[in-house]
């Protein structure tokens, strides 16, 4: 199962991604005098325009297997019957077991995939706080 990110944060990364490439284009191509500066420009909107499209791919989690991961490259990866512990704190999930924790931005989720989330983690039998 794959949890998506909102439509609206896919958007706004492409669309900041747009703008710092316009940016970018107008800094270097209309100004007389071009500074090794002006081309961070383009740096700020491939980092954006990368993120856009990576997390349109990867989605924001994963479960499968029994285990549940989060799918950006530093991204924990937790087996689902070593959770101990959820806790719903300030918008967002923490789950938790003897040895690590992953936090999980609500905010980020798509409502489907919310409302499949809180399915899968109800159906473990753990303690809610």
């Amino acid at each position: 199962m794959k949890i998506h990110y909102k439509k609206k944060q896919l958007t706004l990364n492409l669309i900041l991604g747009l703008v710092w490439l316009a940016n970018g284009v107008i800094q270097t191509v209309f100004n007389d005098n071009t500074r090794w500066f002006d081309y961070i420009w383009f740096l700020l909107s491939g980092f954006y325009l990368i993120t856009h499209f990576y997390q349109k791919k990867e989605k924001y989690l994963t479960i499968e297997n029994g285990v549940i991961k989060q799918n950006w490259p530093f991204g924990k990866k937790i087996n689902l019957n070593e959770i101990t512990r959820i806790k719903h704190f300030a918008g967002e999930y923490i789950l938790k077991t003897t040895s690590q924790e992953m936090k999980i931005n609500i905010d980020l989720i798509d409502k489907e995939s919310l409302s499949n989330l809180k399915t899968e983690l109800e159906k473990l039998n753990v303690e809610w706080v």
